[in-house]
Formats: structure tokens, sequence, C-alpha cells
């Protein structure tokens, strides 16, 4: 089995930054993707950003410049790092891993709620 935990999320002013990180454990041999998604209440699920344990990233294109998403392979761990961050970024963050098997089998954490205050 597979646990993701995520940490970092809170309130902060509209222009703060916030850094979000993810640590994966448990039976884990190799990993495809790692990333972080979101969901603001009323809307669906989108995809915030994504990494590959070869380093390839992915960005939703309005957050471009705004994010950055690394990782550690060693610890199994991906950040986010959220700066000039706007009201319209308050959300429940996922955290998402994507194992490198033939099933491709994933797993989501529980989500850290990140409130931007105007």
């Amino acid at each position: 089995q597979v646990q993701l935990v995520e940490s970092g999320g809170g309130l902060v002013q509209a222009g703060g930054s916030l850094r979000l990180s993810c640590a994966a454990s448990g039976s884990i041999l190799s990993i495809r993707r790692m990333g972080w998604y979101r969901q603001a209440p009323g809307k669906q699920r989108e995809l915030v950003a994504a990494i590959t344990s070869g380093g390839n990233t992915n960005y939703a294109d309005s957050l471009k410049g705004r994010f950055t998403i690394s990782r550690d392979n060693a610890n199994n761990t991906v950040y986010l790092q959220m700066n000039s961050l706007k009201p319209e970024d308050t959300a429940v963050y996922y955290c998402r891993l994507v194992l490198n098997d033939f099933m491709g089998m994933d797993y989501w954490g529980k989500g850290t709620l990140v409130t931007v205050s105007s």
C-alpha cells in the first residue's frame, strides 16, 4: 500500500507565498510521475502541475510563471512553490502519485487547504 501525506497549506494574504510538500511512503519501487491538483468550491478538480521522475514538468497554462513544481526522488517527495497568490487560488490541493508499473496504479492524498484572502 502507498500513503501520501501533504503539508504546507494555510491562510495567506493575496500576493503572498506558500510551499506545499507531499511525501510518499509504502510499496514504491518506481514512480512514473507525481503532481498537484486542486478543487475549489463548486468546481471540478483540475491539474495544477505534474513532474516525472526524469524531471519533465507540466503546468496549467494560467499558473505557469507563478507556481513551480520540484521533486526529491530519493525521498519520494514532491513540492509546489506558490508565489503571487490570488484569491482565486483558494482551493483544496491534492497530491497524486502514479506508479511506474504495468498498471500505472495511482494514489491520492487527503488534500491540504489553501486560503488566499484579499
